[in-house]
């Protein structure tokens, strides 16, 4: 094995630090070629010419704080197909991520999660260089939080 390349287990914490996102739960999907953020409201709008996108975002799953307000540039609209084959047209923002030490800009659709166990999915093209550990989780620990009732 290349143990120059960055080790993922299965789920892993990441943070989104352009959206104020301290930590989320992952799900690392190989098999989703785009990475995808739950949200429970999308509002888009422009802004000195801009189209951008407003999004609700609840990062714990079962519970409804933290509620954060998200802006995002649009960087994109597309079909998009789920696990069950349904097509949806989501939006498309890029925005950086951390996972472990490293930090890099992905694309992330914007989607309603609220039945799926895992509120973020990190898809394959967020992936590069990258070496995915199955049988493994949170190999990148934990970010920290201020979020004094997450566990």
């Amino acid at each position: 094995m290349n143990n120059e390349r960055p080790q993922v287990g299965w789920r892993e914490w990441l943070s989104l630090p352009d959206l104020g996102i301290t930590r989320v739960k992952a799900k690392i999907d190989t098999g989703a070629r785009t990475s995808a953020l739950h949200t429970f409201f999308i509002e888009p709008y422009h802004e000195n010419g801009l189209t951008m996108v407003r999004f609700g975002v609840h990062p714990l799953r079962k519970r409804q704080q933290p509620e954060l307000i998200c802006n995002a540039p649009v960087h994109d609209q597309r079909s998009i197909s789920d696990s069950g084959g349904h097509r949806e047209e989501r939006y498309i923002i890029q925005t950086a991520i951390r996972l472990g030490s490293c930090l890099r800009t992905i694309e992330i659709s914007l989607t309603n999660r609220e039945n799926m166990r895992f509120r973020m999915l990190l898809g394959r093209s967020a992936m590069h260089k990258v070496l995915v550990l199955p049988d493994q989780s949170y190999l990148c620990g934990r970010p920290t939080s201020n979020w004094n009732q997450q566990k």
